[in-house]
């Protein structure tokens, strides 16, 4: 009994001292400036287009310690927080002497320490220090430490720090975190059990885990239920009801949506502690389980990504760079959106696209499919067989090989890559190595992310969009794109409709889709791209290392993913636009006889040897200085762009980015005043109708 009654005595004498220190204002101006929450090591956060949750990393001292505001919490919380911990939260300065006393005669009456009398401010005090209250020096330098956070914060900064710091097991602190691992949401609507074991947890976190110690846990949790009960929080039946349910004693997961992209956000700003991407959450979550699914049926390590934008506003709303990034079998880790590849015959419909603005063809003119020789690039089929006579449609919808050589060598490959780098994609050619025919095919580097910008811009009828995964307000910047058209609106119709009319399979009872297909050489990279009036999704399927896949092609393994993933976004979608009225009348109908077959290099016309109409300055793929102002006023060429040609038949006619410029002029050259810089596509037509162009880049 002796020693009972001096340790009551002694806590009641070293209460009513600390009250009256406290009372007589002791000088604490020694101490540190007490943190804000801007100083506290928070986990950064990665949020969707909606501000939920994608992915969340550590605190740099290994915490999950999510930022959130009060508003985020669910009031319920708060009331039955202060009923159990701190009563008069709103009435003290930061310690309550009542409380104090009232622990003193606890512990007079139980020979031992039932309470310390700790406000939440104290509590908070503690958490900031980190260090436990073990002596009365210590309780008295927490005292202190709580008055100094009333004197410079508000009462909800103060609750805001204890839902911020409050440890709830393990590496966890903070109400959010507690929630999202113990409940698996966000705190914004808890029941009354999940809110009394977020009240209870603190007061012994690692002993009430409820994944270590569930029984532990709801028995602090119902004394929590009964106190709010007493204390009219809760209603009795409500304290009852919700002490009957069984504390889930397994973790959730922390959100692990976008991991790739996620990823590259921190890289791209180290410093920012909230990233806000476009992505959608719900979409993610669902494609990347497809992919998932999928990769199940497939031999590691090949892996799948998928891309989805919605072209209109230029949103990435879903990128999966691997089915799992944590799967080293399928080297998980390697965002397969970015990594550069062959895109097989993905590229042909840009092809097409330059051949019908250039007028050499129409979908329905015909081309000859056949063994060939073009300056010693013999170009085969796929199966090695060849078709013979075949509209445009039916060889871009094959995908014949040789016929798009063709054209290549009529549009020139330079002017391809100048119209890709118009979209926004960044191709990859040999170092010092022109492009050439076999680009037709697939020999040159993209990535998905490229496919998508360069589709995307077809898909709005020639018009280049800039596609970013960063919202407005997370920081980054849009990637520039040229003010150019990729393609004619035309040309871009015309090439939709013909790759719309492909098998469309899963979607008998939505809109038609345009997407085209490619197979790297040696089935080392399987491709599908595709697009609505609203959305362009792109596939891609390969081993990361860049190994062979016997057998994989764009058809077998990345159309049936490609049609999933326009199912998943759903069958009320925006369908392909009308095209404008001078390419809808070319869709189905005859050719005017000119147009019959191509017009391509060999067969135009009855021309002598030497007599073919050529551009002999500048060369295709030139860069030239025009003396572009370089101030904000002004945006005129100092001097103009002049193209000499030779050949052809008089009088002449031009083309300027798909604009008449000049018609029946004579004179074998074109002077001409460009008024922005970038790239210029230059035509001349001759009176036969035979035409020769270049791309060039004005500077």
């Amino acid at each position: 009994m002796t020693r009972r009654w001096l340790a009551a005595a002694g806590l009641g004498a070293a209460a009513l001292s600390l009250c009256l220190f406290a009372k007589v204002g002791h000088d604490y101006a020694s101490l540190p400036v007490p943190p804000r929450v801007a100083d506290l090591s928070l986990s950064v956060v990665v949020l969707d287009r909606n501000d939920r949750l994608l992915r969340a990393f550590t605190s740099h001292d290994d915490k999950w310690r999510l930022p959130v505001e009060l508003a985020e919490i669910d009031p319920l919380y708060f009331r039955m927080l202060l009923a159990f911990e701190d009563k008069r939260f709103f009435e003290h300065g930061g310690f309550d002497p009542r409380a104090l006393i009232r622990s003193a005669l606890q512990s007079l009456r139980n020979g031992r320490i039932v309470s310390g009398g700790s406000t939440l401010t104290m509590q908070v005090a503690r958490l900031l220090e980190e260090q436990p209250t073990k002596s009365l020096q210590r309780k008295y330098e927490q005292l202190l430490r709580a008055i100094q956070l009333e004197a410079a914060f508000s009462k909800e900064d103060i609750l805001r720090l204890y839902a911020l710091r409050a440890p709830f097991g393990g590496n966890l602190e903070g109400v959010r975190a507690a929630s999202l691992t113990w409940f698996g949401k966000e705190p914004g609507r808890l029941t009354p059990a999940e809110t009394a074991l977020l009240v209870a947890l603190p007061q012994s976190p690692e002993a009430r885990r409820p994944d270590r110690f569930p029984e532990r846990a709801r028995e602090a949790r119902n004394r929590v239920l009964r106190r709010a009960a007493a204390a009219g929080v809760l209603s009795r039946e409500e304290a009852a009801s919700a002490a009957a349910e069984p504390v889930r004693s397994v973790r959730y997961a922390m959100p692990f949506l976008a991991p790739h992209e996620s990823r590259q956000a921190r890289a791209d700003s180290p410093q920012s502690p909230v990233h806000r991407l476009t992505i959608d959450l719900e979409l993610q979550r669902a494609l990347e389980a497809l992919a998932r699914r999928k990769s199940e049926t497939m031999p590691a390590p090949v892996s799948l990504a998928i891309l989805v934008a919605d072209h209109q506003s230029g949103d990435i709303l879903a990128s999966v760079g691997a089915p799992d990034l944590l799967d080293t079998r399928r080297q998980g880790h390697v965002d397969m959106t970015r990594a550069t590849r062959s895109p097989g015959s993905t590229l042909k419909p840009f092809i097409y696209g330059l051949a019908f603005e250039e007028g050499i063809g129409l979908p329905e003119s015909f081309i000859e499919d056949r063994a060939t020789n073009i300056g010693g690039y013999q170009p085969t089929n796929f199966d090695q067989s060849y078709q013979g006579t075949v509209t445009l449609r039916e060889a871009l919808q094959l995908s014949l090989n040789t016929p798009a050589v063709k054209l290549l060598e009529a549009v020139g490959p330079a002017r391809l890559i100048a119209r890709l780098k118009r979209a926004g994609a960044n191709p990859v050619m040999e170092k010092g190595i022109a492009p050439g025919l076999a680009i037709s095919l697939g020999g040159l580097g993209l990535s998905l992310r490229d496919l998508t910008q360069a589709y995307a811009a077809m898909a709005r009828g020639g018009e280049p969009v800039a596609l970013s995964v960063c919202r407005a307000d997370c920081g980054g910047d849009r990637p520039p794109v040229s003010s150019a058209r990729v393609l004619s609106e035309k040309a871009s119709w015309l090439v939709g409709d013909i790759l719309s009319g492909l098998p469309q399979p899963q979607s008998a009872e939505t809109h038609h889709v345009a997407y085209k297909t490619g197979t790297a050489y040696g089935y080392r990279d399987a491709w599908a791209v595709g697009y609505d009036g609203r959305y362009v999704v792109a596939i891609w399927s390969g081993r990361p290392d860049g190994t062979p896949v016997p057998g994989a092609t764009g058809a077998s393994v990345a159309v049936p993913v490609l049609f999933e993933t326009f199912q998943i976004l759903g069958p009320d979608r925006v369908p392909l636009p009308d095209g404008p009225a001078e390419a809808m009348g070319f869709a189905g109908r005859q050719v005017p006889e000119p147009l019959r077959f191509v017009r391509l290099p060999q067969n135009r016309g009855t021309m002598r040897t030497g007599d073919t109409l050529q551009i002999s300055y500048p060369p295709d793929g030139a860069e030239l200085d025009l003396g572009f102002a370089q101030d904000s006023t002004s945006n005129q060429a100092s001097q103009p762009l002049v193209v000499k040609f030779k050949g052809g038949a008089g009088p002449y006619s031009f083309l300027v980015n798909g604009h008449p410029l000049h018609t029946g002029q004579r004179e074998r050259q074109l002077i001409w005043q460009p008024d922005t810089p970038g790239f210029a596509d230059v035509t001349v037509l001759d009176a036969n109708g035979n035409s020769a162009g270049i791309t060039v880049l004005l500077r």
